[in-house]
């Protein structure tokens, strides 16, 4: 179901209504500052079953950690002053950082990796819907073989990749109807308004130099 909401003026029984759907195991689809988002909550293992059955892919740097705050990425990350620093100059933002985990992420979010993408959108949307819940979103860009397409270059990534390629421009949506056709969303959040068809920048800060795993909106280096 979509509801129709206004990004800079956000009705307050939406974001709740959203916040039951995620709380209730519920997948959201809701628009940020590069593409359309698919979120669930991280409290609900059901949710994070459905997300990564949706998304096919094996690959865990294709999911992140939706946050509204820096503060909120230390109950699940790793991160001194000069990751701290880093994150806070370039955020919020078009970037993804990957951190080492802390001890019992990975468990709880069903990962096998002991990294974890985390990121800051600059977009009211998702940081409305995150103070709304009290909690992060896990998340995965929303792609056009979602809806039973061809999957544009997911087969052709290994997992042991150091970079991701750019995400296919076709294969990114602009309108909140157009993800009406993917099975398993519970609710779709549209502004109304055709999104810009990009993707965020992935920047690696689990050693000491930074490494860049995908190029996208976010300026690097800065």
């Amino acid at each position: 179901m979509i509801e129709y909401i206004t990004p800079s003026n956000l009705d307050d029984r939406i974001l709740n209504r959203a916040a039951r759907t995620l709380e209730g195991g519920g997948l959201v689809a809701l628009p940020t500052d590069t593409s359309w988002s698919i979120v669930c909550s991280i409290k609900s293992p059901a949710a994070i079953k459905k997300l990564r059955k949706l998304s096919g892919e094996r690959d865990e740097r294709h999911f992140t950690l939706l946050c509204s705050s820096i503060s909120q990425f230390v109950d699940v990350v790793n991160m001194d002053n000069t990751r701290f620093r880093l994150i806070n100059k370039l955020s919020p933002g078009p970037y993804v950082f990957i951190l080492k985990t802390l001890s019992g992420t990975e468990k709880f979010l069903d990962i096998r990796r002991h990294e974890l993408g985390v990121r800051i959108p600059d977009y009211p949307v998702p940081i409305r819907l995150i103070e709304t819940l009290k909690s992060p979103l896990y998340s995965i860009t929303a792609k056009k073989h979602m809806t039973g397409g061809e999957d544009f270059y997911a087969h052709h990534v290994e997992e042991a990749s150091t970079e991701l390629p750019p995400i296919p421009e076709e294969d990114l949506f602009e309108s909140g109807w157009e993800l009406d056709d993917i099975d398993g969303l519970d609710l779709i959040l549209d502004g109304g308004e055709e999104r810009e068809r990009i993707f965020s920048t992935i920047l690696d800060l689990c050693a000491d130099e930074v490494k860049v795993i995908r190029l996208g909106a976010g300026l690097w280096p800065i």
